[in-house]
């Protein structure tokens, strides 16, 4: 959903990830630079191209202009094993793009004086039930719903997993696990993608209009746009016209979405090329303003952070949020479901938009068609100079150094954000820089007036300095909010955690060979085995913890629930922290008993390094974690 983009990668393959970052070896994306598809039939040559040499089963593609539609089609299989293919018919999930919805009907209700986006959402649903220990001075409005600024952590893995084919009620689906529902700071303040706040705004929605919420988007939205079969429920239409779902060549289940209006839609480009037309035309259909041109800016506007109020021009707005391609803005939100990934995008200003729909995981695949539909798009379109009045100054310069995210969307997952969202910033000449540690591609930006920054890409402002009331001065860049760190605290968890898993990994091969010459008595005394064996255990506890999210990290049937996979991975943090403690014990009792200095200094310094480890694991609560609480 912005994709459920956690996409079940929201399960992070906890470790695996953190010894990707450790490593440092970030396996950029080639970059062809090729002349963009002249012709629609260039295009669809292109992209039959791309789902060949991604194993893409199918996409269906909406591209629409001020005229109307100009491209809506279905290419590839929707069905692999009954060799269906796709067309403009063929119903495809569109995961977060749902929550577009939920933003359009609070407006049209603001519109109707019936709501409004300042309205204190504890006022219009008390029986919600969400945590903020400063409502009394910074209560949630409905706007921080929308614009995921409530400070609330994302869906807990078990409100992911739960795919009950039974729909529930939105009430029924809120109140199965609200603990997520936290405000970890101020709200209106930071930014942090939320996939519960579209549903307490949806069941607003509905305890207004006296209607589920799903029946007023039908009859306020999808009837008036003459939405053929676009649906909230695995209906009668998605069963027969529905692609199937397909993660690396598997096929996956239908996810039943415990709470709809964050990501359920299913549609065919036929009935989205609809929905790009009413926001090409600013809102109108059949000559009928559905939704003011005025409420339409409102949804693309970023208001409610501190770094909008400081003048950020770009990020998310009321569940539509800006996506630059080369020069060009556009608007509009991206969806992602088990199986199913979707992007939906929009250029108010010339009046073009696309919808790329595919039915599979491949976040490659999405990424390379929607490249060629945008150079395909705009190939036409007058490319914006970007220049600056302004010079780089002290005060803009002064910003160069190393930062952390403080906004991190999942708080189970933030020991590996806070580590992997360490962002360097520095300038040469007339430009700043800014990039992600261990390294990556550079974003580049240009100086402003006061603390801002625009793209050099876009001239939009997209980096300004703002007063957060919790962290004091911070840096936010796009969705990003950044406090300031030392050079220590950003390369010291990198040079300690290399040094950390190549010791581990050196442990785990000599561990193949120690048994072997223990009982060909090379290796004499207990002292020798108990300093070699629990720096070891510790170790392989780890690898337990990987092996799972290799074999079984998508699933969030088996992450968010008790299972093998999960009981598995919180009882090797608890062995972890308990060999740990015991190495170090060992290290210390053990330090005079015979044996080469080199074993010795090697377990002593993997155990000192496994205890380190274990207590930021437990300070961030990681040890004995519950992936199903």
């Amino acid at each position: 959903m912005k994709n459920l983009k956690l996409s079940p990668g929201i399960c992070m393959t906890m470790i695996l990830t953190l010894a990707f970052l450790f490593s440092g070896q970030a396996h950029a994306q080639t970059k062809e630079e090729t002349t963009p598809p002249q012709t629609i039939e260039e295009l669809k040559t292109a992209i039959e191209k791309v789902l060949k040499e991604t194993e893409t089963p199918a996409v269906g593609v909406a591209l629409v202009n001020k005229e109307g539609p100009v491209w809506i089609a279905g290419l590839g299989k929707a069905n692999v094993e009954k060799d269906v293919d796709a067309n403009e018919n063929t119903m495809f999930r569109i995961g977060s793009v749902s929550k577009m919805y939920v933003a359009l009907a609070v407006l049209k209700l603001q519109e109707e004086g019936r709501l409004s986006l300042q309205d204190k959402v504890r006022d219009l649903a008390p029986e919600i039930e969400f945590t903020n220990r400063w409502e009394d001075t910074n209560p949630i409005l409905v706007e921080h719903l929308l614009e995921h600024t409530t400070g609330w952590s994302d869906l807990h893995l078990t409100e992911f997993a739960h795919s009950d084919p039974t729909p529930v009620t939105l009430k029924e689906g809120l109140d199965f696990h609200p603990h997520s529902r936290t405000s970890r700071w101020i709200p209106g303040t930071r930014m942090a993608y939320c996939n519960s706040g579209p549903p307490v705004a949806a069941y607003i929605v509905g305890k207004i209009t006296g209607q589920p919420f799903e029946e007023y988007v039908q009859s306020t939205f999808f009837d008036p746009m003459k939405m053929e079969n676009m649906t909230y429920f695995a209906s009668e239409a998605y069963k027969t016209l529905g692609a199937s779902l397909y993660n690396n060549g598997k096929t996956v289940d239908y996810w039943h979405i415990l709470m709809r209006p964050a990501g359920s839609i299913n549609a065919s480009p036929r009935d989205m090329a609809k929905m790009l037309e009413f926001f090409i035309h600013r809102g109108m259909v059949d000559s009928v303003q559905l939704i003011s041109h005025a409420s339409l800016k409102r949804m693309e506007t970023t208001l409610t952070t501190t770094g909008a109020q400081a003048g950020l021009e770009i990020g998310y707005g009321l569940h539509n949020y800006s996506m630059p391609h080369k020069s060009f803005v556009y608007r509009g939100h991206d969806g992602g479901v088990d199986g199913g990934l979707t992007t939906f995008s929009y250029l108010p200003e010339h009046g073009a938009g696309h919808a790329i729909m595919i039915n599979s995981g491949s976040r490659d695949a999405l990424n390379r068609i929607t490249k060629l539909v945008r150079d395909f798009q705009t190939r036409d379109f007058q490319a914006k100079e970007i220049s600056t009045d302004s010079e780089l100054s002290d005060g803009h310069t002064a910003i160069s150094g190393f930062y952390r995210s403080i906004n991190p969307r999942m708080q189970i997952f933030y020991f590996l954000e806070r580590i992997m969202n360490v962002q360097r910033i520095w300038h040469k000449e007339d430009t700043l820089f800014r990039n992600g540690l261990p390294g990556g591609e550079s974003i580049k930006y240009l100086p402003a007036e006061g603390h801002r920054f625009k793209s050099a890409k876009t001239g939009l402002v997209s980096m300004v300095q703002a007063t957060d009331p919790l962290a004091g001065e911070v840096i936010h860049a796009g969705d990003l909010v950044l406090k300031r760190i030392s050079m220590v605290q950003a390369y010291g968890p990198l040079i300690l955690g290399a040094l950390w898993l190549f010791l581990m990994l050196t442990s785990i091969l000599y561990g193949l060979v120690w048994p072997i010459r223990w009982r060909r008595g090379k290796i004499k005394g207990k002292a020798n085995i108990r300093v070699r064996l629990w720096p070891l255990l510790a170790s392989l506890f780890i690898l337990a913890i990987i092996l799972m999210m290799l074999i079984w990290g998508n699933s969030l049937k088996l992450l968010g629930t008790v299972s093998f996979v999960s009981l598995v991975v919180m009882i090797s943090t608890i062995g972890f922290a308990m060999a740990s403690v015991w190495s170090v014990f060992l290290i210390i009792t053990e330090r005079s008993a015979p044996m080469k200095r080199r074993v010795y200094w090697h377990s002593a310094i993997l155990s000192f390094l496994h205890l380190i480890v274990a207590g930021y694991l437990l300070w961030f609560g990681v040890i004995g974690i519950r992936l199903w609480a």
